[in-house]
């Protein structure tokens, strides 16, 4: 079953080309002025709460990214499906934003360390490193 997952629409109507997810980079010129200051902020993140209280998603996963686009050029790449997305992950905080398929496999290598390792203590670590990147450093 598919589900819609609830963000706040912080880029321009049809940012994306053909309706194809694209890549974002820094100083993208397709974010708006509030989606700026949310994603700055990290206030982008907080309407995935409501997906993680709906049961949709975990606090600590994979991040949600082009899955469809992805598994057709990284070999293995659906295994990082075999536990839910999470609002951070362990790829998240130790590679951060990802912006190139080349990025997107050195995060499925952290995310497979991660399910491989899954654990509460793993969890605490990642929640952790979360809120000093939160408290420390502006979102993308």
């Amino acid at each position: 079953m598919t589900r819609r997952m609830v963000k706040f629409r912080s880029m321009v109507v049809g940012a994306e080309v053909d309706g194809r997810p694209v890549w974002a980079q820094t100083g993208d010129p397709r974010v708006t002025r509030v989606g700026r200051v949310l994603r700055r902020t990290w206030l982008d993140e907080l309407p995935q709460v409501w997906n993680v209280l709906r049961g949709e998603m975990s606090v600590v996963g994979p991040r949600p990214e082009f899955i469809r686009e992805l598994e057709q050029q990284i070999p293995f790449y659906r295994a990082r499906l075999a536990v839910r997305p999470g609002l951070t992950g362990w790829a998240q905080v130790h590679y951060g934003y990802g912006r190139t398929v080349e990025d997107a496999l050195v995060k499925l290598q952290y995310e497979l360390d991660y399910i491989k390792h899954q654990s509460l203590w793993l969890d605490l670590q990642v929640l952790a490193r979360t809120m000093v990147t939160v408290l420390t450093r502006p979102g993308s």
